[in-house]
């Protein structure tokens, strides 16, 4: 029996690194505890807990005892930290985010709320060590090891580790596997499910400190098909290409990884020019990003000047803003950038140093516009000081450049009436805004645009969350109905393009909530990113579009739409207008097209009713979801554009 108590602290650790993956996993990402997934987590937890119990048996027992309640005091901290940024963003942080984590903590009210929200998990994580320093010493030995158990300690390590690593092998090896998360990709969401959060956040340390980045093997190309511009004999097809010498390229590049994009771009196929090509060249264009923005807040009776612009301009009946895992500035990042985020880091800050000619800001400055960015926060947050400028705005926000009232969040309205006369005038414009009135928490005691506006909401038969989120958005519909009316005034609403879309949807709402608002169920792999792309100008032509889109095609439609030179084959979306089949990319890989929706971690394609598909169709799609991820995170990685096109 003595023998057997020597050896109980390594019981407790393992026992206690079980239950915080198992506590973590059942309010957050769910899974079976009697899977192959809870085998391998259970495996690389027992590691760790082998190395902690080593640790804790080199001093006195006075000291172990110490050292052994830090240890499970540290681990359920990191557990009831994910736990918690889980609850407030949907995803979990990795450590390149946890070292931008002074930013992070600017919403202090949401974590303060998302741990009074999380507070009966946040105990059971910290129960172990509670329960270690009430009464661990009458249970459990902390006694000093000898030498010889040592070795046989590190052999279990060895044996568990290699025994998880086994059970990765060993199972399948789809792009959403656990082989897949352990070897070729970063996705945090789905790793904690498949392997761990004690095994993500190894492997996101290693990765970090390494260097090492997903998927470094080129998807193949051999199977695309070439893209060769159409016979002149034919009718005459003009392309949105840019005069670009790939074969001088390639013939001078020595980088196997730039050739490799080379050839892509090469033969990826361009859009054609169409008949809303240029159809509103020379317009002034003003672009917002709405914080939490949601066509379920498109309401007549709440938001009267956004259902007017959605009913007098286009329509999206099936448009997505996707969440992509690592920070919420990766939505901004794909509105303005048409490229998709690399996994793993900020992308809008690492993209400050590129050159990015094909933004909106970008090819505007170079026509003669008077580009200017505004952002009602801190205008360092996400690395916005460094990104927004390199886009080619005169940048401001709060601290520098821009005042306004004390307030969280701040008011859209309140910037629109300090900004907008700082470039409504005889000249041509091109105005972006990243708002913050929508942001969470939807609540009517810390939440001050919420509280502005809750006596348009109190009569309306929802919870409070789901009132209080709808009175958020009043704020930006009353910034909206002011800039009209000021553009209204100078005499060039009908010169004016605005193009809105979200930056994601409003995941600080409980999905019930979100239900009551929607008046239906909604699954949480695709409806739940369902939201509304709103193009407008005064007097146009409303226009529904049916087919599938996203966040990804707002730059090359807008690029189209406005008759710019830009190369549609260097852009990871596709003009709405063109006849290009629609796709909708999601960070795990899953996709919607024309003809249907795939579930990559289900591993399951749904046929839109009456569509059947050719054998292969879903794997060829797959193929292109991963050629278009890759050759993304190349760009960011490579600067590309600046090898290819011209300083301008």
């Amino acid at each position: 029996m003595k023998g057997f108590k020597n050896w109980t602290l390594l019981l407790y650790f393992s026992l206690s690194f079980i239950g915080m993956e198992l506590v973590l996993r059942e309010f957050t990402v769910g899974g079976s505890i009697f899977s192959l997934d809870q085998a391998i987590i259970s495996l690389f937890a027992i590691a760790m807990a082998v190395i902690c119990f080593l640790v804790c048996s080199l001093f006195t027992p006075r000291v172990n005892r110490i050292l052994a309640a830090i240890c499970l005091g540290l681990a359920a901290g990191v557990f009831a930290s994910q736990l918690v940024y889980h609850r407030i963003f949907t995803t979990f942080y990795s450590v390149y985010s946890a070292g931008n984590a002074g930013q992070v903590w600017q919403f202090w009210r949401e974590a303060l709320a998302g741990i009074v929200g999380s507070g009966l998990q946040v105990l059971l994580l910290f129960l172990p060590m509670a329960i270690l320093l009430a009464v661990g010493k009458r249970i459990i030995s902390f006694a000093k090891i000898r030498w010889t158990l040592r070795g046989i300690l590190a052999v279990i390590i060895i044996l568990s580790h290699t025994g998880g690593i086994a059970v990765v092998q060993a199972g399948e090896h789809q792009q959403s596997s656990a082989y897949s998360y352990y070897y070729e990709k970063s996705f945090p969401v789905h790793s904690v499910q498949k392997l761990g959060l004690i095994t993500t956040m190894r492997l996101d340390c290693q990765r970090l400190i390494t260097g090492w980045t997903p998927a470094i093997t080129p998807p193949p190309i051999e199977d695309m098909p070439i893209w060769t511009p159409a016979p002149e004999e034919e009718a005459p097809v003009e392309y949105n290409v840019m005069d670009i010498d790939f074969a001088g390229l390639l013939a001078a590049e020595e980088d196997e990884s730039i050739q490799d994009m080379h050839r892509y771009f090469q033969i990826s196929p361009p859009s054609e020019k169409n008949e809303f090509t240029g159809k509103y060249q020379g317009y002034n264009l003003i672009l917002i990003t709405a914080e939490g923005f949601s066509h379920l807040a498109v309401r007549e009776d709440v938001t009267p000047t956004l259902y007017k612009m959605v009913q007098e301009g286009y329509t999206f009946t099936n448009f997505h803003t996707p969440l992509w895992g690592v920070s919420t500035s990766d939505g901004e990042y794909v509105a303005c950038t048409g490229l998709i985020p690399k996994t793993g880091v900020w992308s809008f800050k690492r993209s400050a140093g590129n050159s990015l000619p094909l933004v909106m800001g970008n090819q505007l400055k170079r026509l003669g516009y008077q580009t200017v960015a505004y952002h009602n926060h801190s205008y360092k947050y996400y690395g916005r000081d460094l990104s927004h400028p390199n886009m080619g705005y005169e940048y401001k926000g709060i601290g520098k450049g821009l005042v306004m009232k004390k307030a969280w969040p701040r008011s859209d309205l309140e910037m629109m009436e300090k900004t907008v006369p700082e470039y409504i005038g005889d000249h041509q414009f091109h105005a972006y805004y990243m708002t913050v009135s929508g942001h969470l928490n939807y609540n009517f005691y810390g939440n001050e645009m919420a509280v502005k506006n809750k006596k348009y909401v109190k009569d309306l038969p929802y919870s409070d969350a789901a009132k209080a989120y709808l009175a958020t958005q009043i704020e930006f519909d009353r910034a909206m109905e002011y800039l009209l009316q000021k553009l209204e005034d100078a005499g060039i609403a009908d010169r004016t393009l605005i193009a809105i879309s979200a930056d994601h949807y409003p995941y600080g709402l409980e999905l019930s909530a979100i239900e009551e608002l929607a008046g239906r169920k909604i699954d949480n792999n695709f409806d739940l990113y369902r939201n509304s792309f709103i193009l407008w100008t005064k007097g146009m032509e409303p226009l529904t579009i049916d087919e599938p889109c996203s966040s990804l095609d707002i730059i090359p439609t807008l690029s189209n739409l406005l008759g710019l030179e830009y190369d549609s084959r260097l852009l990871m979306g596709r003009d709405i207008h063109s006849s290009a089949e629609p796709l909708v990319i999601f960070a795990d890989g899953s996709f919607i097209t024309g003809k249907g929706r795939y579930d990559a971690i289900a591993d399951k394609f749904e046929c839109m009713p009456g569509v059947s598909v050719d054998e292969g169709y879903v794997e060829s799609v797959a193929a292109t979801v991963a050629r278009k991820m890759y050759y993304s995170a190349m760009i960011l990685d490579t600067d590309y554009y600046a090898k290819i096109l011209p300083k301008r």
